[in-house]
C-alpha cells in the first residue's frame, strides 16, 4: 500500500542509492511510512522491509533504536521539551507545567483533537539556548511561558492553513 500510494517518492529515494546499497534508503523510507501512517507498527515495518528486501528484524531493530520513530500514535505536532539539567536550571519544569496547563494534557499524552503530543526528552544538544523545545524537529530556543501562546498559535495556524507537517525528519531537507 505504501509503495502503491507513494511510488514516485519512493522511487526517487531509492534512486539516490546504488542498487547494492538499498539498505541506505531505510531511514528515509521509515520517515515516509511514519508520516503516512502516524506511527510505525508491525505492518508498516514489514512493508518497508519488503520494499527494501530486508529482513523484518533488521528494520524493527532500527525503529527500536531511534527515539524519533514512534510505535504509538502521536499528534500532528510533537512537542519535545528537554528536561536535562541545563534546561531545568533555566526553566524547563515551568515550561512543561505551562504547556500541560495550556494543552490540558500531561507530558506523554496527546490532546483530544490529536494536534499536540507533549513529551519530556533528554538533551537535544542546545544547552546554551535553554530551555529548548522542538516542535516536529524545529528548534524553539529560550522558550519561557511568555512565548508559549504565540508559538502554539503559529503551530495551530500552520496546520489549519494546510502547511505540510512531518513528525519525522522527512520534510526537513526541503
Amino acid at each position: 500500500m505504501l509503495y502503491e500510494q507513494h511510488k514516485a517518492e519512493i522511487d526517487g529515494i531509492l534512486a539516490r542509492y546504488p542498487v547494492d546499497r538499498k539498505r541506505s534508503a531505510l531511514l528515509p523510507l521509515l520517515y515516509l511510512a511514519q508520516d503516512v501512517y502516524g506511527r510505525l507498527n508491525r505492518d508498516s515495518i514489514r512493508e518497508v522491509a519488503e520494499i527494501l528486501d530486508l529482513p523484518y528484524t533488521d528494520v524493527f531493530e532500527v525503529v527500536g533504536f531511534y527515539t524519533l520513530f514512534y510505535n504509538e500514535d502521536v499528534g500532528k505536532i510533537v512537542l519535545d521539551v528537554c528536561d536535562d539539567v541545563p534546561c531545568c536550571f533555566c526553566g524547563a519544569e515551568e515550561l512543561v507545567a505551562d504547556l500541560e496547563n495550556r494543552l490540558g494534557i500531561k507530558a506523554g499524552e496527546t490532546t483530544k483533537d490529536k494536534l499536540f503530543t507533549l513529551r519530556r526528552v533528554k538533551c537535544i544538544a542546545a544547552c546554551d539556548q535553554a530551555p529548548v523545545l522542538q516542535a516536529n524537529l524545529e528548534f524553539h530556543n529560550r522558550v519561557l511561558p511568555d512565548k508559549v501562546e504565540a508559538m502554539l498559535t503559529k503551530l495551530r495556524n500552520d496546520v489549519e492553513a494546510g502547511k505540510p507537517v512531518s513528525i519525522s525528519g522527512r520534510l526537513a531537507e526541503r
